[in-house]
């Protein structure tokens, strides 16, 4: 196997896939799991966040292989449109962002508003919906899924001065393997003992709404967004999440199952196993749009052309629009996001 790094020759790497660099964040209730299970190699402590595939200016990623290396994403995607594909969602920008979350602590309560809203009061900015893979989960660890019962404004603006919001709020146990879906609009929180993989628009739009009183380094409160949020949240009881019926599919050194299928993003999970066949696995974006790969488990090697790179868990390898073709050799678990 080789090293993280490409091999390359002095041709043209068009259309050829590369691996990503993320982005970190410090936030307060984050911990250590995505240095020490992930090797991110960050130097941020803690590090509650990787933005793995990235334009949004809050935190970007570049590329970590290839011709391309040590560039922006959002810099390689303006000189080359055409990675993004032909689908009129992309509109010239990459539509999704990419995520790892370690939440040692609970995150807070909040909202995140919609396309519509976004538009009209935060400049022309995208809403945010989004997805949740669970990586793990500890123990007990819950997620904060809208309200138990339908409510107003007025009580759930009393209970937030009051520290009582808790009440209100629907918690859901979660174990690893789950998924969520989180329509913008739906108050959320992550629990403590969560590490998550977020598929979302690319917008970092989120009205905070509760913090549990805490402060940060500096000792002051975190900013709450308490009546944007009361505009956008929906107010009315939400039917606990249950777990969609998901179906493998089989083909040679490979299993896929589709996880969540929406108007922003498609996301699979991709289990790859050649270490007993001679056949490696083929895999190829089409021309209307880009993909991208998350190695959340395992490891293996990526070939194409004359070009080779090893992947590890926690990498991230984006495959432009009409790319060259993929043979994924090892043994790793996938997320395959599709703009």
């Amino acid at each position: 196997m080789t090293n993280r790094n490409s091999r390359w020759n002095n041709e043209a790497a068009l259309n050829n896939p590369f691996l990503l660099k993320p982005a970190g964040k410090d936030y307060l209730w984050g911990g250590s799991r995505l240095n020490d299970d992930f090797s991110k190699n960050i130097d941020m402590s803690p590090l509650a966040e990787t933005w793995e595939c990235s334009t949004h200016p809050d935190g970007p990623s570049m590329a970590a292989s290839g011709e391309f290396e040590g560039q922006l994403l959002s810099d390689i995607l303006r000189a080359h449109p055409e990675y993004l594909g032909t689908h009129p969602k992309t509109k010239g920008e990459l539509p999704i962002l990419i995520k790892l979350i370690d939440a040692k602590r609970d995150l807070s309560v909040q909202v995140h508003p919609s396309d519509e809203y976004a538009r009209k009061h935060e400049h022309g900015q995208l809403g945010k919906t989004e997805m949740w893979y669970v990586l793990d989960a500890a123990k007990g660890a819950k997620l904060v899924y809208g309200f138990h019962h339908d409510t107003d404004k007025e009580s759930i603006r009393k209970s937030i001065n009051n520290g009582t919001i808790e009440k209100y709020l629907q918690k859901v146990p979660i174990r690893k393997d789950d998924l969520f879906y989180i329509e913008a609009g739906t108050v959320h929180a992550i629990g403590a003992g969560a590490l998550i993989a977020e598929i979302q628009e690319s917008s970092n739009l989120t009205y905070r709404m509760y913090d549990y009183g805490r402060v940060d380094k500096n000792g002051k409160k975190r900013e709450l967004h308490v009546e944007k949020a009361l505009e956008v949240a929906n107010l009315k009881a939400s039917i606990e999440p249950r777990q969609p019926l998901r179906v493998l599919k089989y083909r040679q050194g490979c299993a896929s199952e589709l996880l969540c299928r929406c108007k922003y993003f498609e996301v699979y999970r991709m289990l790859v196993n050649t270490e007993h066949c001679r056949k490696l696995v083929g895999y190829q974006a089409d021309s209307t749009s880009f993909r991208v790969l998350l190695c959340t488990d395992g490891c293996g090697a990526a070939h194409f052309d004359n070009h080779i790179f090893s992947f590890f868990k926690g990498d991230c390898i984006f495959v432009p629009a009409n790319s060259v073709k993929l043979r994924i050799h090892g043994m790793a678990q996938f997320l395959d996001v599709r703009g």
